[in-house]
């Protein structure tokens, strides 16, 4: 069975801590196959909270990925996290990697998606809708890469993501701050993968707290392999947690969107 769930009081404000990051950058592999930029658009699947991009990594790469990632030294979360984080169960790496982080984001359509420089981006919105949106001026993705992977009977309990400062190398450096998670999923149940969505808990309208109305109706993202999903965070993040995983294995790559600050 999945994790309780829990009143907004009782939830924890934030994940689980993070562990020591490995010193030796993985010889990440090359971004291909990709689907060309022309047929990839942003969908706006919860307005000002939930952007998704369909099949921005193709099932050939998702694969290669996944068989590669198998082979990272992963570390499995703390059973008993600490007090006032979430419940997360899963095996997990991180590094820092700025080049990495670059090339998700330049070495694909997420950029130009993103910044709105893509013919079909999707969105239909000017520059000053983007820039509220993403809120501010985005500069590129989080150097923090983080690979989870959700085995049978693992899931990550109701939580909010939050927002850090960051600075993106270059010349000069870049003071910036998260804005929206970033989160690419691998598999899907077409791999196998069953249960594991992500699922985001509504605000009730303002006003209608205290009111005997039913809250409103949890958003699911159901797994795609390929499938981009960004969501805000910080302090108008969204509730929301990884369902359990009752069988196959969930394997996600993790960053965030940045701005400058």
């Amino acid at each position: 069975m999945g994790p309780k769930k829990k009143s907004k009081a009782e939830v924890p404000t934030k994940a689980t801590q993070k562990p020591s990051t490995p010193a030796v950058t993985p010889n990440w592999p090359a971004f291909a196959p990709l689907i060309p930029e022309s047929d990839l658009s942003l969908q706006e699947t919860l307005a000002g909270q939930i952007v998704t991009i369909s099949n921005f990594w193709t099932a050939t790469l998702c694969k290669t990925y996944v068989s590669f990632l198998s082979s990272l030294p992963l570390s499995t979360t703390p059973g008993k996290p600490k007090k006032g984080d979430a419940v997360r169960v899963n095996d997990r790496f991180q590094i820092d990697d700025p080049a990495f982080a670059d090339r998700l984001w330049s070495g694909t359509a997420l950029k130009n998606l993103v910044l709105g420089n893509a013919e079909n981006y999707g969105l239909g919105i000017d520059a000053a809708q983007r820039r509220e949106l993403w809120g501010g001026e985005v500069v590129g993705l989080n150097p923090n890469i983080r690979i989870y992977r959700y085995s049978k009977g693992q899931f990550f309990d109701q939580h909010y993501d939050d927002s850090n400062n960051v600075t993106l190398p270059g010349s000069p450096s870049v003071p910036a701050r998260t804005t929206w998670t970033l989160l690419l999923y691998l598999t899907s149940p077409a791999t196998g993968c069953i249960g594991g969505e992500t699922v985001f808990y509504p605000e009730p309208e303002t006003g209608r707290k205290k009111s005997k109305e039913p809250p409103p109706e949890p958003h699911v993202v159901e797994l795609e392999v390929g499938l981009a999903l960004l969501h805000r965070h910080g302090t108008q993040c969204m509730l929301h947690e990884g369902r359990e995983v009752t069988s196959g294995e969930k394997w996600v790559i993790r960053s965030d969107l940045c701005v400058k600050r």
